[in-house]
């Protein structure tokens, strides 16, 4: 076992108090979005000495990984994890699949686009589907609603471009009819002037201080992304999506394809080792509405809510329908130096293991290891099982 020192990303939506309390560490006044957990090229975690840790694994792939992983996902660690702040909204988005994103990074890096250009899409060749658990009240879009009610969410605003795309619901209520509209909305020679956003948003504000929205939070979320991002078309694509609130605990899985916003919240992510993010708005960054049209899928889809499974008496597991990651949550209540047989961690292969409060000792063939709140350590697939005993609680990333 070995500590983690994770890479640290600073995006304007990122919160300036979230992680540094969760890490410990003192704010510096910026927003700290993410720290990321894994090792991913671009941006990856080191190991005491500095070392990146996708250089350690690469020098002992068959010790680190397991010769099962490493055969399977090509010498890499499959997952990333990530703990996420978000102060304001991130981008409307979507994630490609793996053959989309394989095809078109090859696409891109035989153009010579360098992997760090704006130009660039495609950051790697994988896709990535993840799964959030909160660790605060969050709050997020995810997934088309169907296109009645969706419809009926439109109906009645009194804008030029809310009654367009109610007609193109109602004269198609189907998954073309929803495409169409969306298409309306990010499609660069269709995209709406801001003025016409701007209508939208006084008329979803109207509505719901009338008290007459037939979904009151769907209207606070647009005039909250209105707030961060006026005039982007993104705002107005709200009213198609279905709107999600987990409370600590509780868990949400995006598959590729799903188009998803998150909205504000503090959570824990994990996910395919990928970075690669397709924006339909709500962004300063590039936007790419040819890509986000070709990946998304427009069928009415509710958010894919993962409900824990209790593993044994002190763990609780996460399982998404993908062979890249699985996230499990133990919690012990064992006082601190005493003198009892450490408890068995369900889990085999390449572990990270992050601390989430209290204080734990995590126990191997290898030896034993102290863990804290915001620390972060790697568990070699060679070092077998994991124990623990403490007073504390900890999330465990892996394969399945």
């Amino acid at each position: 076992m070995f500590d983690l020192t994770g890479h640290l990303q600073h995006y304007e939506w990122g919160s300036k108090t979230a992680l540094p309390d969760f890490l410990g560490q003192e704010a510096d006044g910026e927003p700290w979005a993410e720290v990321w957990f894994g090792a991913h090229p671009l941006a990856p975690a080191t190991v005491p000495g500095g070392a990146r840790l996708d250089e350690v694994l690469a020098a002992e792939p068959d010790r680190m990984l397991g010769s099962d992983v490493a055969r399977a996902f090509g010498g890499r660690l499959p997952y990333l994890l990530k703990v996420i702040a978000a102060e304001r909204p991130l981008s409307l988005q979507v994630h490609p699949t793996r053959e989309h994103a394989a095809e078109s990074f090859a696409a891109e890096s035989a153009a010579g686009i360098a992997l760090d250009s704006p130009l660039r899409t495609y950051r790697d060749a994988n896709h990535k589907p993840e799964m959030l658990i909160a660790l605060t009240p969050f709050t997020a879009l995810c997934g088309f609603r169907t296109p009645r009610r969706a419809a009926v969410i439109l109906d009645g605003l009194g804008t030029d471009l809310t009654d367009r795309l109610h007609r193109l619901l109602i004269e198609n209520p189907t998954a073309h009819g929803m495409r169409a509209a969306f298409r309306t909305l990010v499609s660069t020679s269709l995209r709406p002037a801001t003025s016409a956003v701007d209508e939208v948003v006084e008329a979803c504000r109207a509505r719901s201080e009338a008290g007459t929205s037939p979904s009151p939070r769907i209207d606070r979320s647009v005039t909250l992304l209105a707030e961060h991002h006026p005039g982007d078309s993104g705002v107005v694509a709200a009213l198609l999506l279905n709107p999600v609130s987990l409370q600590p605990g509780e868990a949400m899985f995006v598959p590729a394809g799903a188009l998803h916003s998150y909205i504000r919240g503090t959570g824990i992510e994990i996910m395919a080792a990928s970075d690669n993010v397709l924006r339909a708005g709500l962004t300063p960054k590039r936007v790419d509405a040819d890509e986000v049209l070709q990946c998304v899928s427009v069928t009415a889809t509710p958010p894919l809510r993962v409900a824990p499974e209790r593993q044994n008496p002190t763990s609780i597991a996460y399982y998404a329908p993908v062979d890249d990651f699985e996230l499990a949550v133990t919690e012990l209540t064992d006082p601190l130096g005493s003198p009892i047989e450490p408890h068995p961690i369900p889990g085999t292969g390449p572990r990270i293991v992050l601390g989430l409060g209290g204080a734990t000792t995590l126990v191997t063939s290898a030896g034993s290891h102290p863990l804290r709140a915001g620390q972060a350590v790697f568990v070699p697939a060679a070092d077998g099982p994991l124990r623990a005993w403490g007073a504390g609680s900890f999330a465990q990333a892996s394969v399945p």
